[in-house]
């Protein structure tokens, strides 16, 4: 991941898989996606773990995706 991470520019300590998949599914939320409809592309069981993800209400420096430093 790291390689291709390289490739397109974007640097981040701590980048993997896992990181990944919570940007990607905060950006979803973000942007008015079903929450239900998130849980089920995440694969998870309970919705309570599908809200983690879920940083509307939050500050926006706080989400994931502001950890992302592009060059």
């Amino acid at each position: 991941m790291v390689f291709y991470m390289k490739q397109v520019g974007i640097t981040g300590e701590n980048m993997g898989p896992h990181a990944l998949r919570a940007t990607a599914a905060t950006s979803a939320l973000e942007h008015h996606a079903d929450i239900a409809k998130v849980q089920e592309w995440l694969g998870h069981a309970s919705i309570s773990t599908t809200r983690v993800y879920d940083r509307r209400s939050s500050k926006p420096e706080d989400s994931p995706t502001f950890r992302v430093a592009y060059d």
